[in-house]
């Protein structure tokens, strides 16, 4: 299994427990997929560098978790299709940057 890092920019006008459902769809996708959540770390509301669809701000996650390429391919499939997705970044972390 791969060690994988997943920053995810989620719409900033989402009430709390619909933000906390959108964070529980991607980890348990994960899990379904096979790949096992190292450690979710919710940023909170910040403010962007450039304007995104008009949009000022966004929620920042970042998602460390382990799984085969399948799974990171998988979770970035769903993220384009996703609304309430504003921008994500998966990359594979190096062996030695592993949490």
């Amino acid at each position: 299994m791969r060690n994988y890092e997943a920053m995810i920019l989620v719409r900033p006008n989402l009430e709390e427990e619909a933000f906390q459902a959108v964070v529980d769809k991607f980890t348990n996708l994960i899990a379904q997929e096979g790949g096992e959540i190292v450690k979710v770390d919710k940023w909170g509301k910040r403010r962007l560098q450039y304007e995104i669809n008009k949009l000022k701000e966004a929620f920042y996650v970042l998602v460390y978790f382990k799984g085969e390429p399948a799974v990171a391919q998988e979770l970035e499939r769903v993220m384009k299709i996703s609304d309430d997705i504003v921008r994500f970044l998966v990359i594979r972390m190096e062996e030695k940057n592993a949490k």
